[in-house]
């Protein structure tokens, strides 16, 4: 190996010059934090994205909708039908009923809120993402949360806690407990679809739970604000 090639290697503007172009080609291709200057640039490598086998059944790469300076994130864990058709996360009834959800606290994603996923593409039939393909997946999405900033992160459901934090334990367990992930606060939630599963509003109830969720975000936005 010459010295020059050796050099090459420490060279970050190397990196930006011709590894770049290769990011949405293959997982094992980094993606250094500040790689994207704005989400648009972000966006374009999505759409062209082969990193996993998801690439290769989407229609639309579903990057984000909201503030793209919001105090909030939400993370899901991946696109349905109506998002894949789209481009956009959570637009189908899981969304309009999220959009609820924070509009009950006085949030909107016109002022407060960004919505991400964990997964870009949308796996067959509605599918779990594997281990894999939220692995390929990541690097954009930890991509996003430096570029909006976000104080607080909602993660909806055990595949959003899992794909970005690690932890492993089933939603009912950890919901409404505050974890702190790289001085970020976090909150695992009930994704809304399993409220639209479970519609009892009784003392109790995943619904009744939620709301108790919601508040004390609420709460803690007000409070960090």
């Amino acid at each position: 190996m010459s010295s020059e090639t050796q050099l090459s290697l420490f060279d970050d503007s190397s990196f930006n010059q011709s590894q770049r172009d290769l990011i949405p080609t293959d997982s094992k291709i980094p993606i250094p934090p500040n790689t994207y200057t704005n989400m648009t640039e972000l966006a374009q490598h999505c759409n062209q994205c082969h990193r996993c086998g998801l690439g290769n059944s989407r229609t639309h790469a579903v990057v984000g909708r909201g503030n793209l300076k919001a105090p909030i994130m939400v993370v899901g864990e991946a696109p349905g039908q109506h998002e894949d058709e789209t481009g956009l996360p959570f637009v189908g009834k899981s969304g309009q009923l999220l959009e609820k959800i924070l509009a009950s606290v006085n949030l909107s994603t016109e002022h407060d809120v960004y919505i991400g996923n964990i997964n870009k593409c949308r796996p067959p039939e509605n599918r779990v993402p594997t281990t894999e393909e939220m692995a390929a997946c990541l690097p954009y999405l930890l991509e996003q949360i430096r570029l909006v900033d976000p104080k607080i992160i909602l993660l909806t459901g055990a595949t959003a806690v899992k794909g970005l934090t690690g932890d492993k334990r089933g939603i009912t367990k950890i919901r409404g407990q505050w974890i702190e992930w790289q001085g970020r606060l976090c909150m695992p939630i009930f994704h809304p679809s399993y409220l639209l599963r479970n519609p009892s509003r009784e003392v109790g109830s995943p619904k009744w739970l939620m709301w108790q969720d919601i508040q004390a975000v609420r709460a803690k936005y007000d409070e960090i604000r």
